[in-house]
């Protein structure tokens, strides 16, 4: 009985469909690495002798920088907040996330615009102040203005996973510390750093392939990095061949970061000696200290998500009239529609391939779990290069080289399930921890089934993390940009894609209110999220 309840476990409808899912996973990342052995032409040779360089040094920098600032400016509130109690700390708890709802070529081409000559800063300097500063002193369309734009729109990958990893730290911990005469400053110093080093490892990590995944910001401001290059070589040299080796290199450098931060982390390890672990008790502040640190909360959510949001509303009510037609309409049913489709679908894969890791001992079940998570690791313009080939020999074999499923929106949906599955996943996955399989056990002793099993029992448990996972997917699937630029089919517009267009043909007024929708809905769906996590939380001590 028990061997036929093992064998059953290991081949069921949930572990084919499993099983098939991660094929289609893998097959479009492989084809990069084998089309990477194919001749080099002269237009590689010429990018590997002259530009090569470039790519590199200037992806670097934007990485390495943009990781020290988030971790300064995601870090500290994350401390303070979980620390102290000070004048509208509940609302930075969750404010401080908005940042996230502005996909940072928005808040590119946003800040350019309040910057520039005829921005309000410096027409409000001229105009009012009689004060003319050098137009240079505004200038962030360089390397240090990405820096800026990247920190202040990704930081709160850093805050979110350090603050809940923070909260949920032993009181002891920092009592100790206090009692052996530690000042605060010391206490975060010698205390919270260490214990947190591997969430704000994780947080950072976040940064780093978001920066590297990007293409809006470096375009709109002229910076040659991998994803640029990528693009370039594709649609302006019309060379796949080249664009498949940058994809490649990408891949490798993706792949350095990664093992760098894994070996990071060291092989220090943090644990409690006792299982009587209590929430840290807040300090209230009152004074000056509780003005400076709401000030300074006040100060980050105000650059990351205030003045933008209110110049981009600004903006709309100017261009709103020109705007407002049937194609804004249809690219903005097809920007919904697309994410709406895709998100559910993810879904529906996470909540298979997670809970055939879960019934599953198999080493088969260990590997699906790394494989879901892997395209979130691989950016955009990676993935668009491996689905378009993948798509290609699709079409050679069924159609004999017609592109007929190349020109589809089913490419991009495709893009979006590879691109995205981690998100869903890691959501899902969490779900199924915080439950057990203690349920499921009884259930199947019983004698229900296992699909039986998992809508009657488990579902019902996991459905916050069910509509978690599906708002973090949706935030993600309307802001992407790469992929929906080089896989959309033809006259196939959305959101993203059109704010994008018009910012680069220097109609930023044009590009609001597409922007305004995109910050709307993730802002809700950020609330949205918030929301179920302290219905969650709400037996804990926040």
């Amino acid at each position: 009985m028990l061997k036929r309840r093992n064998l059953e476990s290991q081949f069921n409808i949930w572990s084919i469909s499993s099983f098939i899912i991660i094929m289609f996973v893998l097959i479009p990342n492989a084809n990069i690495l084998l089309n990477i052995f194919e001749p080099a032409n002269e237009n590689w040779n010429h990018i590997k002798e002259y530009l090569l360089q470039d790519y590199i040094i200037n992806s670097t920098i934007l990485v390495l920088f943009t990781g020290i600032f988030s971790i300064l400016i995601g870090l500290i509130p994350a401390w303070l907040i979980t620390q102290y109690e000070f004048p509208f700390r509940n609302f930075f708890k969750w404010a401080l996330i908005l940042p996230l709802a502005i996909p940072p070529y928005i808040g590119a081409y946003t800040y350019n615009g309040l910057l520039n000559y005829t921005g309000v800063i410096q027409t409000s300097l001229r105009n009012y102040l009689g004060i003319n500063v050098n137009p240079t002193y505004f200038d962030i369309m360089n390397i240090k203005g990405a820096i800026f734009i990247y920190t202040i729109f990704l930081f709160p990958y850093v805050f979110i996973i350090t603050r809940s990893f923070l909260a949920k730290q032993s009181a002891s911990l920092v009592e100790a510390s206090r009692t052996l005469g530690r000042s605060s400053f010391e206490t975060f110093r010698y205390v919270v750093l260490p214990i947190s080093r591997t969430a704000i490892v994780a947080g950072t990590s976040l940064v780093v392939l978001e920066v590297l995944n990007d293409y809006g910001v470096v375009k709109y401001f002229g910076i040659t990095t991998f994803s640029t290059a990528i693009f370039k070589t594709w649609f302006g040299m019309g060379d796949l061949n080249s664009a498949v080796r940058l994809s490649a290199l990408l891949m490798v450098f993706v792949s350095g970061f990664l093992l760098i931060e894994k070996f990071s982390r060291g092989a220090k390890r943090f644990s409690y000696s006792t299982t009587k672990i209590r929430p840290l008790s807040r300090i209230k502040l009152s004074g000056v200290k509780a003005f400076l640190v709401s000030t300074f909360c006040s100060l980050i959510f105000a650059i990351g998500f205030l003045i933008p949001t209110l110049q981009l509303l600004h903006w709309s009510w100017l261009s709103y009239a020109k705007i407002l037609n049937i194609d804004f309409f249809i690219f903005s049913f097809n920007s919904i529609f697309v994410a709406l489709f895709a998100s559910i679908l993810i879904i529906i894969i996470s909540i298979i391939v997670a809970n055939t890791v879960r019934i599953s001992d198999s080493i088969f079940s260990k590997i699906y779990s790394k494989v879901a998570i892997l395209g979130y690791s691989i950016p955009g313009a990676v993935i668009a290069v491996g689905i378009l080939l993948f798509f290609l020999g699709l079409d050679r074999l069924i159609y004999s080289g017609r592109l007929v499923l190349t020109s589809t929106i089913l490419m991009l949906i495709f893009a979006y399930i590879i691109r995205f599955l981690a998100i869903g996943y890691n959501s899902v996955e969490s779900g199924f921890d915080k439950v057990g399989k203690s349920f499921f056990e009884a259930s199947r002793t019983l004698g229900v089934g296992i699909t039986k099993t998992f809508f009657k029992v488990d579902l019902p448990m996991i459905k916050p993390a069910v509509i978690s996972g599906f708002l973090l997917v949706l935030i993600e699937v309307l802001k992407e940009l790469p992929l929906t630029l080089i896989l959309r089919p033809f006259n196939f517009d959305t959101l993203a894609t059109k704010a994008f267009e018009y910012a680069s043909d220097e109609m930023i007024h044009e590009a609001a209110i597409s922007s305004i929708i995109i910050i709307l809905i993730c802002g809700l769906a950020i609330y949205g999220i918030h929301k179920l996590s302290a219905r969650k939380g709400s037996k804990n001590v926040n």
